[in-house]
């Protein structure tokens, strides 16, 4: 019983042993793959990307920002900030001096989208952004709002955010049904709504049969009865019996009706 108690333990040592040496070893293999981040600020890119390439990171120039403190060319920012350990092939990302600000922020509010960023850029600044707004008495396409505003000193970047306007949309509306009403009224309701009246068209007459007057031991035959010829002309008094677009329709203000009168 004493040599199987014996194996049994010793069997279990080493198992202890050999999984304490495995998580040794991936500790220092993690570990070793581990870098402190250098301090690069201050200095030029160059020096920043060997300083970075001696431990086995990389650099990336995200942004470029005015500063009168740091000389022009030279690195502003870094992230991760110095001391940080991360994982060799890790990427710092770093902004750039432009040195003091020497561009005026020209003033493109009123001009094309188009033209004010042609404007920008031939001023070597960059455009940030833009949103659009809907403006009552401002027509479309037209630079309500910059940021920075024009001639603004201690920009922090050579960016420019735009506010365009956009083109009001139109109201939508469901069709009413006019049939049955008269030309008059519909007009009237019509203008009232915002709509344009556009063709009134008068319908053809409707014919109907009425039987003819019979003599005794005849059959009747059937004779054709006009109906009152209507005016060429539609009334104002003329009933509506057809309207396109049809009622229940969706459709736009300023959108205009055609109807059909009897």
């Amino acid at each position: 019983m004493k040599p199987l108690f014996r194996v049994v333990f010793l069997a279990l040592a080493m198992l202890l042993v050999a999984m304490v040496s495995g998580l040794m070893a991936m500790r220092f293999a993690i570990h070793g793959q581990e870098v402190q981040v250098p301090g690069i600020v201050g200095m030029t890119p160059g020096e920043a990307e060997r300083t970075l390439a001696g431990v086995g990171l990389e650099m990336n120039v995200e942004r470029q920002y005015y500063s009168p403190q740091i000389p022009e060319g030279r690195i502003m920012m870094q992230l991760p900030m110095p001391g940080i350990k991360v994982r060799r092939g890790w990427e710092v990302r770093v902004a750039q001096s432009m040195g003091p600000q020497r561009v005026s922020i020209p003033d493109v509010t009123g001009e094309s989208e188009r033209a004010a960023e042609m404007n920008i850029r031939r001023r070597g600044l960059e455009l940030s952004s833009t949103a659009e707004i809907q403006m009552a008495g401002t027509p479309p396409d037209q630079v309500v709002a910059q940021s920075p505003p024009a001639n603004a000193s201690q920009v922090a970047a050579p960016r420019t955010s735009l506010l365009i306007s956009e083109a009001a949309t139109p109201t939508a509306f469901v069709m009413p049904n006019f049939v049955g009403q008269s030309l008059g009224a519909a007009t009237r309701a019509l203008q009232d709504a915002g709509f344009k009246l556009g063709n009134v068209t008068v319908a053809p007459p409707v014919i109907t049969e009425a039987p003819a007057a019979t003599t005794p031991g005849t059959n009747p035959s059937p004779l054709a009865v006009p109906a009152p010829v209507p005016s060429s002309q539609p009334l104002p008094a003329s009933t509506i019996v057809a309207q396109t677009p049809p009622a229940g329709q969706k459709i736009l203000a300023g959108a205009v009706v055609n109807l059909e009168v009897r």
